[in-house]
């Protein structure tokens, strides 16, 4: 009988949702998180299997010098890519709606899991730029490497890039040794000379980081799972005597196993479904591409790509959308509205384009977009390299704004659809506490005297009406609006009705109430031809939205 092969591959959400698109912070580096390491093993239960939050918070302010919003920000991302069902999420962000005083009771009383939380920090060293290497390479300015886009083209001008399954794979196989020398205690040694021991618990860590199959089974498993099973144990390093695994062998084991994500947006272009969503624009514009592993993929693995939709209005609500990892791609002057809950939203290299999402399970990533407007309830949002984008947002964390922005606006969450509420709810979203105004910058090019944001002023303030039938029940934006948003909507509101009285009350003849009426609708249409917003009613005139594929 033939032993079955193992495949693995890094995991697409610990690193596309879970590394922040930025350098990160000097102390964050190997030599630091192996003294945290050895730190919390120190502290017995604050620090070892899980680490608490007051334990983190010591090492991160008082040992290696972050602030404490940074420290907290770390924390908060991880516990995002942790898997929680819906009533869990939910506690905890009831947890986050109280005074100051309480939210410190509250914070201290979190942990997390201390290998898996070391590991996450360490894959934030991926978009370090390290000057030694570019001066090997003979690189003038230090850099990282390119690869390929969606579309085949190289993106020279883009810093943030963090969906590239090759980088992946090279960054694992470059720091495979310093990942397992991490998760390896400092005296655990084997009878053999110079092989250090990794425990089971160690391994159990790595599948923070790796998954795959056996003999390409559909079945995806966490690779320590693959490492135990019985007819692998001799060639992953296995021994029931010590019940641990032999460093040297297991690392062979995986370096000789690893190969880039089968259901990563590569192969999701490659060998993927592409779908037949329908579109409403102009005629003679590109229709754009959508499409999706789902033939393939496990539900856990599933994505959904749209690309280069151009001047089209789009509008879908399908099964196919639930829990997916969505990425918007190079759309440009365009209408997207994708009203179903999905685990995570990218938003890349668009231009003039309004994306309107349902719930958000982890994060909305919006990156190297310029005049695009964004319209979600997530977990997070993250922002880098993008100019002149306004977000509409509902979050219980900060909004986490990254390098190379500016002019951005941001603004209370201003919509609903009839599912919002179930869809938040499906995903343990609460309506409170929501930070939409209280960002955090990170790097170093945020100066307080020329912030890279604003808060939307009231009187530019104006509900969005999603435009579809839908069966459900909201009825209103979930948490409702902040007060002076909604005395600015109240004040406008009487503002019309005012001047509709005063129309009334003038003595016009028939005659000149039709003039009015059309010197009104010429007005009118002219202001919807400059604000671009008549084509955006163009393309809805022939869309529906239906729950369907």
């Amino acid at each position: 009988m033939a032993h079955p092969t193992a495949n693995l591959w890094p995991k697409f959400d610990s690193f596309n949702i879970g590394i922040l698109p930025v350098p990160p912070h000097p102390k964050l580096s190997l030599h630091y998180l192996k003294k945290i390491a050895n730190y919390a093993r120190n502290k017995g239960k604050a620090g070892c299997p899980r680490l608490s939050y007051p334990t983190w918070k010591h090492i991160a302010c008082n040992k290696l010098g972050l602030l404490e919003d940074l420290a907290w920000m770390y924390f908060e991302g991880f516990d995002l890519l942790t898997e929680h069902n819906p009533e869990e999420r939910l506690q905890y962000h009831e947890g986050a709606v109280q005074n100051s005083k309480t939210i410190d009771v509250w914070r201290n009383s979190l942990s997390v899991d201390t290998l898996q939380f070391l590991l996450y920090l360490f894959l934030q060293q991926l978009h370090k730029i390290s000057l030694r290497s570019s001066l090997v390479a003979g690189e003038e300015w230090p850099s990282r490497s390119r690869s390929p886009d969606i579309d085949g083209r190289t993106s020279p001008g883009s810093s943030t890039k963090n969906m590239d399954e090759s980088n992946h794979l090279v960054f694992v196989l470059n720091y495979l040794s310093d990942i397992l020398a991490l998760l390896a205690e400092a005296d655990s040694y084997s009878s053999t000379a110079n092989d250090v021991l990794l425990s089971v618990q160690s391994v159990e860590a790595l599948s923070f980081l790796l998954e795959g199959t056996t003999n390409k089974n559909k079945t995806i498993q966490p690779v320590h799972q693959i490492a135990l099973h019985q007819q692998m144990q001799s060639r992953s390093g296995y021994s029931k005597i010590t019940q641990a695994f032999s460093f040297k062998t297991f690392e062979s084991w995986v370096r000789s196993s690893l190969g880039s994500n089968p259901f990563g947006i590569t192969g999701c272009i490659q060998s993927g479904h592409r779908l037949s969503w329908s579109t409403a624009g102009e005629d003679g514009t590109k229709r754009g591409r959508v499409a999706t592993n789902c033939n393939k993929a496990p539900k856990t693995s599933q994505l959904v790509i749209l690309s280069q939709i151009s001047k089209q209005t789009l509008a879908k609500s399908s099964q196919i959308l639930v829990d997916s990892r969505v990425k918007v791609h190079r759309c440009h002057y365009s209408y997207i509205y994708l009203l179903s809950p999905v685990r995570f939203a990218s938003i890349e290299k668009c231009r003039h384009t309004t994306v309107v999402l349902g719930a958000v399970e982890t994060s909305v990533h919006l990156i190297g977009c310029e005049h695009v407007t964004v319209i979600a309830a997530a977990g997070r949002f993250t922002v880098s390299g993008s100019t002149l984008c306004t977000l509409h947002m509902l979050t219980p964390t900060r909004p986490v704004l990254l390098g190379g922005n500016d002019s951005l606006v941001l603004a209370p969450y201003h919509t609903h659809y009839p599912m919002l509420q179930h869809d938040m709810a499906s995903i343990g979203l609460a309506p409170k506490p929501s930070q939409w105004n209280n960002p955090i910058c990170v790097g170093p090019d945020h100066q307080e005297e020329h912030p890279v944001y604003k808060l939307m002023s009231p009187k530019e303030f104006y509900t969005f009406v999603i435009p579809f039938e839908m069966d459900g029940t909201t009825t209103e934006v979930p948490g409702g609006l902040p007060v002076q948003y909604e005395k600015a909507l109240v004040q406008r509101d009487r503002q019309i009705n005012s001047w509709q009285q005063s129309v009334k009350e003038t003595s016009l003849t028939a005659e000149q109430k039709k003039h009015l009426q059309a010197l009104v609708e010429n007005k009118f249409q002219i202001w919807l031809a400059e604000t671009g917003h008549k084509r955006e009613l163009d393309g809805l005139v022939p869309m529906s939205l239906s729950p369907g594929k």
